[in-house]
C-alpha cells in the first residue's frame, strides 16, 4: 500500500498503462514537458518520450481530431482538456465523431478514447475553469462518462478505461486532487472494483445520499456531522454517470425511504434529476419523502470570490436531510 494524492495515483495509473501496453498515447496542451497545469502528466514525457506524451497544439478540437485517427489506426489515445470550460472546442467532435463511429460502421470501428476532463470548482479559479459539463456526456448515446473520488479509483478507474474499447469520458474532481489516501498499486485493474459500477462507501439507515466526484468527500462529512445527532446516512459513490448503476441506490432506498442526491452541476438537467427519476419509476412505494436535490444553482460559475455560496456544502447537504424527514 502507498499513500498517494489523488493527482498522483493517476500519474501512476497512467504510467502503468503506458507500460503495459505501447500503443497507449497520452496528448494534450502542455502534458509533456510542464507535465500539464495540474503535474498530472509530470515526468511522462521524460519517461516514455514525445511520440507517446504528445505536447499538442492549444485546439481543443485538434486533439480529439487527431485522437479519432490515431484510434482508428489501433492506437488508444488518451487526450486531457485541461480545464472543464476548454472541452466546447472539441464537443462536435466528441459528440459527432467519437460518439458515433462504433455505431455508424454496425460495430466494425471502435474508439478506444479516454478524455480526461479535471472538473468543478473550489480552487478559486477564474471564468470556464471551475465548469460542471458531465450531463452534456452522460446525455450522449455512444459514451461512457466516470467520475473519480478518491486516490484508490483513481488509479484503477483511470487504467480500466483506457482498457476499455468504447470512448470514456474521464472526471478528475480538481478540488480533490492533493487530498491522500491508500493506494494499493499492486493490484491488477482488471482485478480491481468494477469501472462502471457505483458503490457504498458508509453504511446507514436512515437516509440514502448520492454523489460523484468531489461531492463525495462532503457528504461523507455530511454523514459525519448527522451521526452526531443520532441519523445514519448511507453514502453511494455513483462512480459511474453513463450508465448509470443504480442497483446498490435502489437498495439502499428500499431500507433508508430517503434519497438526497447532491452534484456541483446547475440542478436544472442535471444528473441528480435521473437519479430522482429512476429511483421514483423503481421505489415509490418504498419512499418516505421526495426524492432532493443538493446542487449548484442554474446560474453561470460564479466569481472566484463567492464561489463558495455557489457550491453545495456540509450544511446544505445536512438541511436536505433534515427537510427529508418533515414530509
Amino acid at each position: 500500500m502507498a499513500t498517494l494524492t489523488l493527482g498522483k495515483a493517476i500519474n501512476e495509473g497512467l504510467r502503468k498503462a503506458l507500460e503495459d501496453d505501447a500503443k497507449v498515447l497520452i496528448m494534450g496542451e502542455d502534458v509533456g514537458k510542464l507535465g500539464g497545469v495540474f503535474r498530472i502528466t509530470d515526468g511522462l514525457q521524460k519517461d516514455f518520450g514525445e511520440e507517446r506524451v504528445i505536447d499538442t497544439p492549444l485546439a481543443e478540437s485538434g486533439i480529439i481530431g487527431t485522437a479519432i485517427g490515431l484510434a482508428i489506426r489501433g492506437y488508444r489515445p488518451v487526450c486531457e482538456i485541461q480545464f472543464d470550460g476548454f472541452v466546447y472546442p472539441a464537443y462536435d467532435q466528441i459528440v459527432s465523431q467519437v460518439a458515433k463511429m462504433h455505431y455508424r460502421s454496425r460495430g466494425k470501428l471502435r474508439l478506444p478514447i479516454v478524455i480526461r476532463i479535471p472538473f468543478g470548482g473550489g480552487i478559486g479559479a477564474v471564468e470556464h475553469h471551475s465548469e460542471s459539463p458531465e450531463a452534456y456526456f452522460a446525455h450522449t448515446a455512444g459514451l461512457k462518462v466516470v467520475a473519480c473520488s478518491n486516490p484508490a479509483d483513481a488509479y484503477s478507474m483511470i487504467q480500466q478505461a483506457i482498457a476499455t474499447d468504447d470512448p470514456v469520458v474521464f472526471f478528475e474532481p480538481k478540488r480533490r486532487y492533493w487530498e491522500k489516501g491508500e493506494v494499493d498499486t499492486s493490484v491488477a485493474h482488471s482485478e480491481a472494483y468494477p469501472l462502471f459500477a457505483s458503490r457504498v462507501v458508509r453504511r446507514g439507515n436512515d437516509v440514502t445520499v448520492a454523489a460523484y466526484g468531489p461531492m463525495v468527500k462532503t457528504a461523507l462529512d455530511a454523514a459525519t456531522a448527522a451521526a452526531e445527532e443520532g441519523r445514519q446516512l448511507e453514502v453511494i459513490d455513483l462512480r459511474s454517470l453513463s450508465p448509470l448503476d443504480l442497483g446498490p441506490v435502489f437498495e439502499s432506498v428500499r431500507r433508508t425511504g430517503r434519497l438526497v442526491v447532491v452534484h456541483e452541476a446547475a440542478r436544472a438537467g442535471g444528473l441528480g434529476g435521473e437519479v430522482a427519476a429512476r429511483v421514483t419509476e423503481e421505489c415509490f412505494y418504498s419512499l418516505e419523502a421526495p426524492v432532493l436535490r443538493v446542487t449548484g444553482f442554474d446560474i453561470p460559475y460564479p466569481a472566484a470570490r463567492v464561489e463558495e455560496e455557489f457550491l453545495p456544502d456540509l450544511d446544505r447537504v445536512l438541511d436536505a436531510v433534515d427537510r427529508s424527514f418533515g414530509w
